[in-house]
């Protein structure tokens, strides 16, 4: 019945209770973060915070979503859920507080940024395999492509009404909206009736860990579209936390420009990935994993040229449109790939690289923009993805008919 329903998923209640919800929370999450960038900016006027900030805030998903993973296939993914979505509450509201008395400092960013990243490291592979238990293996990856809609629809929202709400009614605003958001999500974790986690490992430590690794690494083609990811999130993704000194350091535009050209990236990743959900499924992964992955790099090389304001729009569009397609597939034929009981830590493998490697770029590339310049350092890193890209597009294509269905 499902294959002639658009949007399958939606049709079952608990993913759309828990779509829904998310739509609330994610929406904070990013005005949080336009208005944490804004600040960090407004403090330091420097692109090496912006970096040293960002790589606070992913380090900890470099050292322990491994384990977030071994997490989700041992414990009732519902529940750690409960447990990461309270906990985030804390650090939003205290950065709120510090701001709201002016006594917020650099470090105190840095410290409280680093501790969202702790909490993430679990709640994000534990989320990310969550979906299954919701939708099944059968609508997983539209599952996964309805999920990037609202993630990109906030990146949309969000960035925009933290411009406006900045502007009118102080940074702080942002901040405690964002610890309020995950109310919504509690709330319907509660709500939902799921059965417990039916193909629970039991394996403890290396054991479970080494099981993980043998996938990964036995399937080719699984093992390239990971190490392109890694190669984007070391040289390209990093490239959005530079937007705030391209938006008033290149084009004089202040945190206007700033959400505009944050929403744009949104709107190319929402259109990408609403374009993936209707679809319901991509059959020919060979040609649009490469393919996306193409656009995505030649968009972030055009950007480090442009110093047309409205260009650079469009291209950060088909950059946004570019990287979510590209992420959105690969994650849908990692999870249709593997078995229920590999699942947690199969996708902890894609977090990690995704996620758990940027705080490296988010570090190289915030140092690299503040020796040789911001548009210098995004020309480098941009010509090297462009290759990279090209030559995995020729490598993917001659491995993935290894995987086994």
């Amino acid at each position: 019945m499902s294959e002639k329903r658009h949007f399958p998923a939606l049709y079952v209640r608990e993913f759309r209770l828990f779509w829904f919800a998310q739509i609330v929370s994610l929406s904070g999450t990013w005005m949080h973060s336009t208005a944490q960038g804004w600040l960090v900016y407004s403090l330091t006027k420097s692109p090496l915070y912006l970096g040293l900030i960002a790589f606070l805030s992913y380090l900890p998903i470099f050292f322990f979503t491994l384990i977030g993973g071994m997490i989700a296939d041992r414990f009732n993914r519902r529940n750690t859920l409960l447990f990461t979505q309270g906990l985030s509450i804390i650090p939003a509201f205290v950065i709120a507080l510090l701001t709201d008395i002016k006594v917020i400092e650099i470090w105190h960013i840095g410290l409280l940024a680093f501790i969202f990243g702790l909490i993430n490291s679990i709640d994000i592979p534990v989320r990310q395999s969550f979906f299954t238990e919701l939708v099944g293996k059968d609508e997983i990856t539209n599952a996964i492509a309805l999920n990037s809609t609202i993630f990109n629809l906030a990146r949309i929202t969000g960035p925009l009404l933290a411009g406006f709400i900045i502007q009118y009614y102080g940074i702080t605003t942002c901040f405690y909206i964002n610890a309020i958001s995950f109310i919504p999500v509690l709330i319907v974790l509660c709500l939902i009736n799921i059965p417990p986690n039916y193909n629970a490992q039991t394996d403890r430590g290396l054991k479970s860990f080494k099981e993980g690794w043998n996938f990964v690494f036995g399937n080719k083609a699984i093992f390239f579209a990971l190490l392109m990811i890694a190669i984007f999130s070391l040289f390209a993704i990093p490239y959005i936390n530079l937007m705030p000194v391209i938006a008033d350091g290149v084009f004089k535009k202040g945190v206007k420009g700033l959400s505009i050209l944050m929403a744009s990236v949104g709107l190319g990743s929402f259109i990408g990935a609403i374009i993936i959900a209707f679809a319901k499924d991509f059959s020919r992964k060979d040609l649009f994993i490469p393919l996306s992955a193409i656009i995505f790099s030649s968009s972030l090389f055009i950007i480090s040229f442009s110093d047309n304001f409205f260009l650079t729009l469009i291209t950060m569009i088909m950059s946004g449109w570019g990287l979510v397609t590209f992420l959105a597939l690969c994650n849908g034929f990692i999870q249709e790939s593997v078995s229920n009981e590999l699942r947690g830590r199969v996708v902890s493998f894609y977090v990690f690289v995704f996620l758990g490697i940027s705080p490296i770029g988010n570090l190289i590339i915030g140092f690299c923009a503040n020796i040789l310049g911001t548009m210098e350092a995004l020309r480098l890193f941009s010509s090297v993805v462009l290759l990279t890209t090209l030559m995995f597009a020729i490598i993917f294509r001659r491995h993935l008919e290894n995987i086994s269905p």
